[in-house]
């Protein structure tokens, strides 16, 4: 896989003229570009009149090795890093969670959602344990908190599923910083649950 970055395109460039772009930067044939996946996508407004979309691109080649070594010299064309989420272990084949105790995690917030489906992901069959409401019903006692001054003591802001954050505009890491790769991880997952792709790389 080669990463390119700083492919700069239009505000409003049609579809096509990015695979375009990519096959010039590369110097190769449209039949040598088996793929290609956009990881960043930014905008340069420095001049207003002339904003421009700025892209990192993810793709696969033929002879990648030939085409790296092409462009040795150049910042912008190098071997794509490895995003992949690494789990710390799965369980043994044999493993039974009726004959060993099952992982308990506590709270269903996002660490807790995202704890349990590491584990579950890993076959460790979590049990999660939540003292409030499901998110429909806890809404509606949060909202009689904040406007009527009801409170509900099992079933509020911090208590509930979706934890805290349901109720905040939390914010994720800009990635820059991010060594493992563990908000891709996060973002790969809500598109998986049906979260549009773009959210991959704007």
């Amino acid at each position: 896989m080669i990463r390119v970055t700083e492919l700069r395109l239009p505000l409003d460039h049609p579809e096509a003229d990015l695979r375009a772009a990519l096959l010039l930067r590369l110097g190769v044939t449209d039949a040598a570009l088996r793929s290609f996946t956009v990881f960043k996508r930014s905008h340069d407004a420095r001049k207003k009149t002339a904003i421009v979309l700025i892209y990192t691109v993810d793709c696969e080649v033929d002879d990648e090795a030939a085409v790296l070594a092409g462009h040795a010299g150049d910042a912008h064309i190098k071997p794509s890093p490895d995003t992949r989420y690494r789990f710390v272990g799965h369980v043994p084949a044999d493993w039974r969670a009726s004959e060993r105790a099952r992982p308990l995690v506590v709270g269903f917030g996002p660490c807790g959602l995202f704890a349990a489906l590491v584990l579950a992901q890993m076959g460790l069959r979590p049990i999660v344990l939540e003292r409030g409401k499901e998110v429909r019903e806890r809404t509606k006692d949060t909202w009689g908190l904040w406007r009527q001054g009801v409170l509900k003591p099992e079933s509020n802001v911090q208590f509930g599923e979706g934890g805290a954050g349901t109720f905040s505009d939390g914010k994720l890491w800009s990635q820059i910083s991010d060594p493992r790769h563990l908000t891709r991880k996060v973002l790969t997952e809500f598109v998986k649950a049906g979260a549009p792709e773009e959210i991959l790389y704007v």
